[in-house]
């Protein structure tokens, strides 16, 4: 069943769900103190946890939580190509279906609504669904964001293949047709994108979201502070789960009115932004352009005037940052990457930065790519790899159940030296 694909611990009960989460945590800590240990760093107790671990804080919201859902665009379990759904089955076994989002419950039905009547719209389309490139075929991913202002946002992604600038412009018309008037309107969009794509994730820059309808943006509220979203923009996508978490991570930081807060991933600025009242300057990093627009927006919007964002790849902007750092006001870091963690040149300028004493790393997939981060943050000093600075300890780890339903949760892990 889908469900248990997507969401495999739908069917327990949710503080069963919370503990299961936590043992998969506890796992994670002991991984982590045994290889500190293979590495001569001193540890707790053998075998034991490298710091305390709190219990999971749950989600405020169980069902339907996701702000943003990505439907796929391939054959159902009858066959037809043009099923808008998730997929179930491995590329391995070969056995990839997709299948409609009806039952899954961490999916809110808005969603499930505009992936309906997109799968309507691609049926009626002369034009075959794109499932693998070379094949041709046009019509790719969709999209869905929705806000708790009731916004939604729908971005349809499309192969052009041969087409050409007529043809395109049809098609867009026709799209634009269906959601703003024809069966479609029933799903009441705020913004309707179109993103002509040739690869499988393309940013703005390589292939820019095109507005056929409505609103750029859409609106959040979080902690108080309004917030703008583009297409592309990173954006918790548990927004009330996301409150709790940045909370708790102004009360770990203990940021007072002297401190500088470096804000690292910050996508549209919301950690920095909820905690700028706090302290003295925020300064946030960040890859996708788009995203800072939404960050210097949303400063702007929010009357904020102690923040400031820097576009570009962390390892390009940090260290030359930091090596000019001559700042005497204590500096906290939160870092908050992708799976992917982060980059060995970003882990040794916050290294090698004497001002850093604390540290938050925020991840949502602790057992993979951030378990080479923490080990890099907490190594002896090697003058080989142009670590030298002194290393960081972990503290204390508190888990997030951001993701309800599901296996994973984010774990923040609070380091100082």
């Amino acid at each position: 069943r889908l469900a248990d694909a997507v969401t495999p611990l739908w069917r327990l009960p949710y503080q069963e769900q919370l503990q299961v989460k936590y043992e998969s945590q506890r796992k994670v800590l002991q991984t982590l103190a045994s290889r500190l240990q293979e590495l001569g760093v001193d540890v707790q107790k053998p075998g034991e946890l490298c710091c305390p671990l709190r219990p999971v804080v749950p989600s405020p919201v169980i069902n339907g939580y996701r702000n943003k859902s990505t439907f796929s665009v391939n054959r159902g379990p009858d066959g037809n190509r043009k099923t808008v759904g998730l997929y179930v089955g491995t590329g391995r076994a070969r056995n990839i279906v997709c299948v409609r989002a009806d039952h899954v419950k961490n999916v809110p039905s808005k969603h499930k609504q505009v992936a309906q009547c997109y799968e309507e719209f691609i049926r009626r389309s002369p034009l075959d669904s794109c499932i693998l490139f070379h094949e041709g075929g046009h019509w790719r991913e969709l999209v869905v964001r929705t806000t708790s202002h009731g916004h939604t946002m729908a971005i349809v992604t499309f192969h052009p293949q041969q087409l050409g600038q007529e043809a395109l412009a049809t098609q867009k018309a026709l799209l634009k047709e269906f959601f703003a008037s024809g069966p479609g309107a029933g799903c009441a969009l705020t913004s309707l994108y179109f993103q002509e794509s040739t690869m499988t994730r393309c940013s703005h820059e390589q292939s820019p979201f095109q507005l056929l309808y409505g609103e750029p943006h859409i609106f959040e509220d979080l902690l108080g502070l309004k917030f703008r979203i583009s297409p592309d923009a990173f954006f918790q996508v548990n927004t009330s789960g996301a409150e709790v978490l940045y909370r708790a991570v102004g009360e770990l930081s203990q940021a007072d009115g002297d401190t500088v807060l470096l804000d690292v991933c910050c996508g549209t600025g919301t950690i920095g932004l909820s905690l700028a009242h706090h302290v003295s300057k925020v300064i946030g990093i960040e890859i996708v352009e788009k995203a800072i627009e939404d960050a210097r927006w949303n400063a702007a919007f929010n009357g904020i005037s102690n923040c400031e964002f820097h576009s570009g790849k962390a390892e390009a902007v940090l260290p030359q940052l930091l090596s000019s750092w001559e700042d005497t006001r204590p500096l906290v870091a939160v870092v908050n990457p992708s799976r992917a963690g982060i980059h060995y040149r970003v882990v040794r300028a916050i290294r090698n930065c004497k001002a850093i004493r604390r540290l938050l790393y925020i991840s949502c997939k602790p057992e993979g790519e951030a378990m080479r981060n923490f080990l890099e943050l907490c190594c002896p000093p090697d003058p080989g790899k142009k670590l030298v600075g002194e290393p960081f300890a972990p503290v204390l780890a508190i888990p997030f159940d951001l993701f309800p339903h599901t296996v994973h949760c984010e774990l923040v892990l609070l380091f100082s030296r």
